[in-house]
């Protein structure tokens, strides 16, 4: 059953898709407790559900939230859906998975907050403004060996997101890459990204990472 998307949310696209590959690859036990960040839709909560799960979902927008609780209900899966920035809600609270989708694109409009879907990508100049928050905030929501799942665009450092959950005691590498042809969001800024450097003269596509970060035992 594909989940229902209202408007002004975001979609499920690769980059949920790639995630959800990752979240296959996961030894995700009945009765683990799971938390889904920035979840949209709720796709990723609701496969993580699917899976024996018990799963929070968290979102910033009304509609997310309200979307991701229609999907539940559609198919029958108790997740608790929360709105909140991040792990606001979740405080005190600990788990053995965190998926992370957070907005990731670099913007012109550097910090300036954004209104609307844009929320669900835009993420400051640098691409970092989520990131850098979820990277101070995950470890301490993981319980000993517990698992972040994060996915981002290459343009926006993974190799930072990698040092910084290091830097915090996790094991971290990059576990997935994918190539994309670029959407509406990037075609509008891609002569941006190349006076930036981050793209070349002749790249067109946009590479996905998901960075695997474990907090040993």
């Amino acid at each position: 059953m594909s989940p229902l998307v209202l408007p002004g949310v975001y979609a499920p696209q690769e980059d949920t898709a790639l995630l959800s590959d990752a979240l296959n690859d996961e030894p995700l036990t009945a009765g683990a407790d799971v938390l889904d960040v920035c979840t949209g839709s709720g796709a990723l909560a609701l496969a993580a559900a699917r899976r024996g799960a018990r799963v929070t979902a968290v979102d910033v927008s009304w509609r997310a939230v309200c979307t991701a609780r229609l999907n539940a209900a559609r198919a029958g899966l108790p997740v608790r859906v929360r709105h909140g920035n991040l792990f606001t809600p979740v405080l005190g609270e600990t788990f053995d998975l965190i998926l992370a989708n957070p907005p990731y694109v670099p913007s012109p409009a550097g910090p300036r907050r954004p209104r609307g879907a844009a929320r669900a990508w835009e993420a400051g100049h640098d691409g970092r403004l989520h990131l850098d928050r979820i990277c101070r905030q995950a470890p301490a929501r993981l319980r000993p060996g517990g698992v972040l799942l994060l996915v981002q665009s290459a343009f926006s450092d993974p190799d930072g997101t990698v040092g910084h959950l290091r830097a915090a005691g996790l094991k971290a590498a990059v576990t997935r890459r994918r190539r994309i042809a670029f959407g509406p969001v990037l075609r509008g800024r891609e002569a941006w990204l190349r006076r930036r450097g981050l793209l070349s003269a002749t790249d067109n596509e946009e590479e996905l990472v998901v960075v695997r970060a474990e907090l040993p035992v």
